[in-house]
């Protein structure tokens, strides 16, 4: 699915941000030591509308800032059916490999770390996620949101094949 097609504007919209990671970066000068940070933030309205986002600054708080202003820029719609996504999806993205399974209601959100905040912040109750590969931030939150993109309910699938929602599921 292409990502023009699910991209969502900020306005009208209320998002919560969750802060994913927070990295101390220093730069050795002349003077000394530099020290700068990078934060990883989250946003979602926990009803199927995400965004990630990188900040870099001198201090913490303007990092988060700048986190939540580009995730803001990078808001997409996921599919969400009865609390849980529409099907099974495998992605490798960089070092990052994950699974994203449909799960039963009353499961919740079973995955670590990055996943979880992404999959909460988009409003999924019930999924079961795991991370195979490399567990840097960046790399994950970058897969997880590949993961959702290229999730697809019936009514999408069936307008691609031209044909009704019905006949998705009986052939």
């Amino acid at each position: 699915m292409a990502t023009h097609l699910r991209s969502v504007r900020a306005t009208d919209i209320e998002l919560q941000d969750r802060v994913v990671a927070i990295n101390r970066v220093t730069k050795v000068t002349k003077g000394g030591r530099t020290f700068s940070f990078s934060a990883i933030v989250v946003v979602g309205d926990e009803n199927g509308v995400v965004g990630h986002g990188l900040g870099k600054a001198k201090e913490v708080t303007t990092a988060i800032t700048k986190g939540i202003d580009d995730a803001k820029k990078n808001l997409i719609r996921v599919p969400i059916i009865n609390g849980t996504i529409p099907h099974e999806q495998r992605v490798s993205l960089g070092g990052a490999r994950i699974m994203i399974k449909p799960a039963a209601s009353g499961t919740g959100v079973i995955a670590g770390g990055a996943m979880r905040a992404v999959l909460e912040s988009v409003g999924i109750t019930d999924v079961l996620a795991k991370s195979l590969g490399s567990s840097n931030p960046h790399n994950v939150v970058k897969a997880t949101f590949q993961a959702l993109l290229e999730l697809r309910d019936a009514r999408e699938v069936a307008e691609l094949r031209g044909i009704t929602v019905s006949k998705v599921f009986n052939g």
